[in-house]
C-alpha cells in the first residue's frame, strides 16, 4: 500500500512497483495487480473494542492515523451555545438551551470519569448527543431528545464497566448521595459477603433527565 510500491502517476509500473495476485471474478483465474497511485483507502477502528485482536504494528505503520476525540466545542456550536460553559445551571430549565447546557456539562463530566476509571479510549463520542437533524426548539423537545440519547450513553457505561458496580456508580455520581440523582449506590450483603448495587429506574424518561444531568455535572467536593 506504500506510495513507492504503487504504479506511477502515469499508470505505468516503476522499478519499485510491487504486484500481487488477485482472483479474476469473471473466470476465477489469477491476475497480477498493483495499486494505482491515486487510490485512497479509508478505514475506521474502535480502539476500545476488546472483542478483536490488536492489529499488527507492521500493518498499522502503513496508515496515516487520525484520532477522533470527543469535542464539546462541536456540541456547543451544534446547539448554538456560548463557547464558555455556564458557571451555574438553573434548578429547572426555562429554555431548550438550559437543557442542552446541562447535557453537555454532564457529558463532559462522564467522559472525565471514564478516562480515569477505564481509559481515555473508552470515552463516549459527542455524536451521541447529535441524533436530531436540528437542535431542540423548546424545553419538552430538548428533554425528549436527551432522554433518548441517554439510553445509548447508559448502555455504553454499562458495557465499559461490566461487572464493576462501584465503578459504574462513580461514573453516575450515584455514590455521593446527591438528592436529585435518580441513581443511588446501596451497600448490602449476600450472606456474610459485602455487596453493592445501584438502585434507580431502568429507563430515564424526559421528566428525570434534567435532574440526572445536574447530578452528573457535579464535581467532587
Amino acid at each position: 500500500m506504500e506510495a513507492d510500491k504503487r504504479l506511477g502517476a502515469d499508470g505505468k509500473p516503476t522499478d519499485e512497483t510491487q504486484y500481487f495476485d488477485l482472483i479474476d471474478p469473471a473466470n476465477g483465474e489469477l491476475i497480477e495487480y498493483a495499486f494505482p497511485s491515486r487510490l485512497y483507502i479509508l478505514a475506521a477502528m474502535n480502539q476500545a473494542d476488546v472483542s478483536v485482536e490488536p492489529l499488527d504494528v507492521a500493518f498499522l505503520r502503513r496508515w496515516a492515523p487520525y484520532n477522533l476525540e470527543p469535542d464539546t466545542s462541536i456540541l456547543r456550536d451544534y446547539f448554538g451555545l456560548a463557547t464558555t460553559p455556564a458557571t451555574a445551571l438553573p434548578a429547572s430549565p426555562s429554555t431548550a438551551d438550559d437543557v442542552s447546557e446541562a447535557a453537555i456539562q454532564a457529558f463532559e463530566a462522564i467522559n472525565a470519569r471514564i478516562a480515569l476509571g477505564r481509559g481515555p479510549e473508552f470515552r463516549i463520542g459527542h455524536g451521541v448527543l447529535m441524533a436530531g437533524e436540528t437542535k431542540p426548539k423548546d424545553v419538552p423537545e430538548a428533554l425528549d431528545h436527551f432522554a433518548t440519547a441517554w439510553r445509548t450513553i447508559k448502555n455504553h457505561i454499562d458495557e465499559a464497566f461490566f461487572g464493576d458496580v462501584r465503578g459504574t456508580a462513580i461514573i453516575l455520581n450515584a455514590d455521593r448521595g446527591i438528592a436529585e440523582n435518580p441513581y443511588s449506590l446501596e451497600e448490602t450483603s449476600f450472606g456474610e459477603a459485602p455487596r453493592a448495587m445501584i438502585k434507580g429506574p431502568v429507563t430515564i424518561d424526559a421528566s428525570q433527565i434534567y435532574d440526572l444531568f445536574l447530578a452528573l455535572a457535579k464535581q467532587a467536593d
